[in-house]
């Protein structure tokens, strides 16, 4: 619904009307007749859809479209009518064409020297423009008899992130500006400020740190390999050992399941026996001694069985602007909600594109675990691998690192390698990949590092 923002006027009957500077608009209009070259100058932080009366917008767009051919001076409003004549005539001109007289009283409209500051008076009033459509739209949702508080919010919120528009032009640089900050890097070993460390040795030493800001990072796995007892881990690691603000989306397990399986896995009791209640006076000692740290933690579990993008990125953005939120970890990802689309691989897609646009804007990490499909069952040796990641090949793409969990184990039982799990980071944007061995200690709902180097 926020794009609509972008190209629907209010009704001409709501009260407050459509906030524009026609007079602005007209001053912008004529002067890029006057000076083409004005449309590149301007591409920056202009934008002509920003133009509420429909012939000055048309105008800009024949002056483009001559300024193609063009090889300087500007550009005469006979040629301009002209244009405008041609396009009604075959249909392209939605609007009726305007006179010679009128493009030509526009062009006499010109003031040189001034465009930047009319066109940023356009600029402002088309965000009032979409403020008060986001209002208008915002009390239709609350006013509906099908109001949904989750997702109605979280819509909102994402439209009211729209009201001003990205400018992407204001994001570029040149390589000079930047080489002087890759010189610092190439010396400066990364501390925790800007990577999350995984908790394992060698995958911290493969990732050169651990999880860098805007990542999207796959964890995929068959059922009952240990996906969530892995993604604990990371988030232990993080919240728990160096205070990294985590937030874990559980869409499988409830709340006290997962606090019971951190406790097992910090203070080292058998999760078994605190399922049962026989726990000995050493565990509670245990206990004890960890509660403290584990209390003090910035992890906030979320085991609402209902997500959607639009929810998550209404809560990740408040939590981004209260606690400086850094990691987010989703378990997992066929269970989250689902836009329309042709097809479910489709609609899986959409929504890890947008998992990884989310990271990427607010330079976040995102965790996301997936069910793999039966491509590792019908091998020899049971390896998974990244294509076997289910429903869609764009989560690969997306990703910036896949890392795959095997245990031989869980297909032999009198394996020699027995109480061993392998991390096959499969991919890995801009980095090696490799297989990194630690053990499982599925009784404390654990993974243990036995890093070798």
């Amino acid at each position: 619904m926020s794009s609509d923002l972008w190209d629907a006027p209010l009704d001409a009957q709501t009260p407050t009307g459509r906030p524009a500077d026609v007079d602005a608009e007209r001053v912008v209009a004529a002067n890029v007749m006057d000076q083409p070259d004005l449309i590149d100058e301007l591409a920056a932080e202009f934008d002509p859809a920003d133009i509420t009366t429909d012939w000055y917008r048309w105008v800009w767009h024949a002056v483009d479209e001559i300024r193609q051919t063009l090889t300087k001076g500007d550009i005469r409003w006979q040629a301009v009518h002209r244009q405008l004549v041609a396009w009604k005539a075959s249909g392209y001109l939605p609007i009726p064409c305007p006179s010679e007289v009128q493009v030509c009283d526009l062009y006499s409209s010109a003031a040189p020297g001034a465009t930047s500051w009319y066109a940023a008076k356009v600029t402002k009033a088309a965000v009032a423009a979409r403020l008060v459509a986001h209002g208008h739209n915002a009390i239709s949702r609350g006013r509906s008899a099908a109001f949904d508080p989750d997702e109605d919010v979280a819509a909102a919120q994402t439209e009211l992130d729209g009201v001003i528009r990205a400018n992407d032009q204001a994001q570029l640089s040149t390589i000079g500006d930047l080489i002087g900050d890759s010189l610092v890097r190439a010396v400066t070993p990364p501390t925790s400020e800007d990577r999350i460390p995984t908790g394992f040795i060698d995958l911290d030493s493969l990732l050169c740190g651990g999880f860098a800001a805007g990542q999207l990072v796959v964890v995929g796995a068959r059922p009952a390999m240990g996906k969530t007892t892995l993604a604990q881990d990371f988030a232990r690691a993080a919240a728990i050992k160096v205070g990294v603000p985590t937030l874990v989306e559980s869409l499988e397990m409830g709340k006290p399941e997962l606090s019971d399986r951190i406790l097992s896995a910090e203070a080292r009791i058998a999760l078994h026996h605190m399922k049962q209640g026989i726990c000995t006076d050493d565990d509670m000692v245990r206990a004890a001694r960890r509660a403290p740290d584990i209390a003090l933690a910035p992890m906030h579990i979320n085991d609402s069985p209902i997500l959607s993008v639009p929810m998550l990125r209404g809560r990740v953005r408040h939590m981004v602007r209260t606690m400086g939120l850094r990691l987010v970890i989703i378990d997992y990802l066929q269970l989250m909600q689902v836009g329309r689309a042709e097809t479910r691989q489709q609609a899986v897609a959409d929504v890890s594109r947008a998992l990884k646009l989310m990271a990427k804007e607010f330079g976040i990490v995102v965790i996301i675990l997936c069910q793999l499909n039966r491509g590792p069952e019908q091998r020899t040796e049971k390896k998974p691998q990244v294509s076997d990641l289910r429903e869609s090949g764009a989560i690969e793409q997306d990703a910036d690192i896949v890392i795959l969990l095997h245990r031989e184990d869980a297909y032999e039982k009198e394996s020699p390698r027995a109480g061993e799990a392998d991390l096959i980071v499969g991919k890995h944007r801009g980095g090696p990949t490799a297989t990194i061995t630690c053990a499982f200690q599925g009784h404390y709902a654990r993974f243990v590092d036995m890093a070798q180097t």
